[in-house]
């Protein structure tokens, strides 16, 4: 089977950009949504998805956390998808950059700051003042610009928790029909919840017709990681350099943005992403966006079926899926020439390192 699955479009001129060499680019951030009681896993109690973005980034530069005592991985094993990044960074020597965008946590790393702010929960109506967005706007594109200088294939991802319910909000306020469309970490997709988040957000944000400017959408009901995504990718095509969005649903939110932004760059842009997140029935990654724009969306084709530890064999019962550039890192290393079964090997054998680190072999 091939490793890497092309859903939508033509991807092969991101592939040959990939192959000479990348800079992948992990943009951090947190909202208060998170906080809302199961609207999402991404931490074991509501309080603690604040440290995650900080820890996946530890995580995937050190190996080891330093914002909390242990890596992010559930009680029974379910391991973050960083994992996965640094067994793709690790064989492909990649650079690795960490932008905050908004955090509540800051990790404890050399990072990238655009001078932003977390966000509020959307439900207040305003999720980030609209002098903070002007300015992690300006300061994104001011850095992508200047990645591009530096490579001319950047792979974008994210880490940011309930981002998928804030990702739904910005797109139903742009206009489009995200409505049950939004994958979740969870086998069990909290759609309900989130329905009920975003319709109360797009209430209070006074938001009853389709918004014209995104930077607008994202002050009243978005996210600090949609807001810096985009404006790094919009300011690294203009550049030249092709941009890969690693992630899921949440960077057809970011697509739009770019799109409403400044739409003559979408021929650099392309999406990849995981199987297990194509394959969500729960979502529609695929169908959101042929909605939105024309750009190629691939998937790499890991599988922990065969995995001897029953929190990577997790991943195909619909656990966690994506996240911190999983997918689009993966593709990448495929583009290098590594292989599947190289990029499982290291894999297993970083989660192997985690259980000793926590005194659990089993």
């Amino acid at each position: 089977m091939d490793p890497v699955i092309v859903h939508l479009g033509d991807i092969s001129q991101h592939m040959q950009q990939l192959s000479k060499g990348f800079l992948f680019t992990l943009v951090i951030g947190t909202t208060d949504t998170s906080l809302i009681p199961g609207i999402t896993i991404a931490g074991a109690k509501p309080e603690l998805t604040h440290y995650t973005p900080a820890a996946d980034a530890e995580y995937l530069l050190l190996g080891r956390c330093r914002v909390i005592p242990i890596v992010p991985m559930t009680p029974d094993g379910k391991p973050t998808p960083a994992l996965i990044t640094r067994a793709a960074i690790k064989l492909t020597g990649a650079g690795v950059l960490v932008v905050n965008a908004g955090a509540r946590v800051r990790p404890n790393i050399p990072i990238i700051d655009l001078q932003g702010e977390p966000g509020r929960d959307i439900r207040t109506g305003l999720a980030i003042n609209r002098s903070v967005v002007d300015r992690v706007f300006e300061n994104g594109a001011i850095l992508g610009e200047n990645l591009a200088r530096i490579s001319k294939a950047i792979i974008i991802g994210e880490s940011i928790p309930a981002g998928t319910t804030t990702a739904m909000a910005f797109l139903v306020a742009m206009g489009y029909d995200a409505w049950n469309r939004m994958s979740s970490a969870s086998p069990i997709n909290p759609r309900d919840l989130k329905i009920t988040v975003v319709r109360e957000a797009l209430k209070n944000a006074g938001i009853n017709r389709p918004l014209e400017d995104p930077l607008e959408a994202v002050s009243r009901i978005g996210d600090p990681v949609i807001l810096a995504i985009g404006a790094i990718t919009i300011g690294a095509t203009k550049q030249g350099a092709k941009v890969l969005l690693a992630g899921g649903t949440q960077m057809a939110a970011v697509l739009a943005f770019i799109k409403h932004m400044y739409k003559d760059v979408l021929s650099n842009v392309a999406i990849g992403t995981t199987k297990w997140l194509v394959n969500d029935r729960t979502a529609d990654l695929i169908g959101l966006v042929r909605e939105i724009a024309h750009v190629p969306v691939a998937s790499v084709n890991l599988d922990f079926g065969n995995m001897p530890y029953e929190g990577l064999k997790a991943y195909e019962g619909g656990f966690v899926k994506e996240g911190v550039g999983a997918g689009g890192v993966s593709i990448a290393a495929i583009s290098r020439g590594y292989s599947i079964s190289q990029l499982q090997g290291v894999i297993l054998s970083d989660y192997e390192e985690l259980l000793r680190s926590m005194g659990n072999t089993t």
